[in-house]
């Protein structure tokens, strides 16, 4: 201290710090006018921004009436440096949580606009917050003169020992990397394992791929294992799919008059059922000469996986009304059974199934049959 402490000292210091404390204030209105001002606009990116400038921005306007109190203190040298050092450490620590925040929430919007979900891959977000934040503090401890270089040194070394350790979370967090990067699987795809797990991938984070089920449950795959597996990625390289169904007519048929009402029946559906491929061409092929129609594959169009249940449904309720309306018959299997008899020879036993019999009329006539 170079001279005694006088009131008017204490009274510059305590104005300087309230002046301080009062822009704070005021900045904090501010960003919160910007703030919504920032969410009218399309772009997700200012809305991170600003949510972050909302936190440095009165901070730093404390502590710079903070250091202007200080420096209207007759302080000596050492407590002076301190002082600065101390304030420039807790700014870093507060700009270095603010550019995480920003990083991590530009990282998710980019990750959620190219994969069309809200849901993100929070792998890469997890991992470029905890890079800006090392950083930061290193950065901070280096300000109020703690050497960085032992602290180097040791995890380093203690890196190995933690290696050996979590093998397999190491293992499923480059398994996440590896998946997201080779573009193999995205969150919103709808993937099937060959294990029989099946689902749109909500999320893959540093450990886990999350799936949610047609019935709404998650299940929850390890990344190492979801990247050693064979896997049906629906979504890749487009959403749009085909689904077969198949169909039979009787043999007394027209086939063509049956080609048309059923491609005329493909088009109602395509254009009117939610997802439906509008612009979809439909297609018939016949195909197999069965015991009792001719068989034949229909081709439609859906819009992603779960579409299809909805398509089919509409599509075989519609085509079942129009052959009915057309007089076109869909045959059930027919078996034609002869009775003969004969005394000598014990008849045969024949399986209960549901299909119409018919005996000849030697049987009928006998009335020990």
């Amino acid at each position: 201290m170079t001279r005694d402490l006088v009131l008017h000292d204490w009274v510059v210091a305590g104005i300087a710090l309230a002046s301080g404390c009062a822009a704070g204030l005021v900045l904090r209105a501010l960003m919160k006018w910007l703030g919504k001002h920032a969410s009218r606009t399309k772009w997700g990116g200012d809305d991170i921004i600003v949510d972050a400038l909302r936190t440095i921005v009165p901070w730093a306007a404390v502590a710079a009436g903070a250091a202007v109190a200080a420096s209207a203190l007759p302080l000596i040298a050492r407590i002076r440096g301190l002082v600065d050092q101390s304030l420039t450490a807790v700014l870093i620590v507060i700009a270095t949580f603010s550019a995480a925040r920003v990083v991590a929430g530009l990282v998710q919007s980019v990750a959620a606009s190219r994969t069309g979900v809200a849901a993100s891959a929070t792998i890469f977000v997890n991992i470029t917050r905890i890079v800006v934040l090392s950083m930061g503090v290193l950065v901070a401890l280096e300000t109020v003169g703690v050497s960085i270089a032992p602290l180097v040194t040791a995890l380093g070394v203690g890196g190995l020992a933690v290696a050996l350790a979590l093998q397999d979370t190491l293992a499923n967090l480059f398994a996440g990397v590896h998946i997201l990067a080779s573009k193999t699987v995205q969150p919103g795809d709808y993937i099937r394992l060959t294990s029989g797990e099946e689902g749109y991938v909500v999320d893959i984070n540093w450990r886990n791929s999350v799936v949610r089920n047609l019935s709404n449950n998650l299940v929850i795959i390890p990344n190492g294992r979801l990247a050693r597996t064979n896997m049906t990625n629906f979504s890749r390289p487009e959403q749009k799919l085909s689904i077969l169904v198949q169909v039979g007519v009787g043999y007394d048929s027209d086939l063509d008059h049956v080609e048309r009402v059923t491609l005329d029946v493909v088009d109602s559906v395509m254009a009117d059922v939610s997802g439906g491929v509008p612009d979809h061409k439909a297609v018939v092929r016949f195909h197999t000469f069965a015991d009792s129609r001719i068989n034949f594959t229909v081709k439609l169009g859906v819009g992603e996986f779960s579409d299809q249940y909805r398509i089919k449904h509409e599509f075989i309720k519609r085509l079942h009304r129009r052959y009915r309306e057309e007089g076109i018959s869909i045959p059930a299997p027919t078996y034609t059974v002869s009775l003969q008899q004969d005394g000598a020879r014990a008849l045969p036993s024949l399986p209960q199934v549901p299909h119409q019999w018919v005996a000849s009329s030697e049987a009928l006539a006998d009335p020990r049959r």
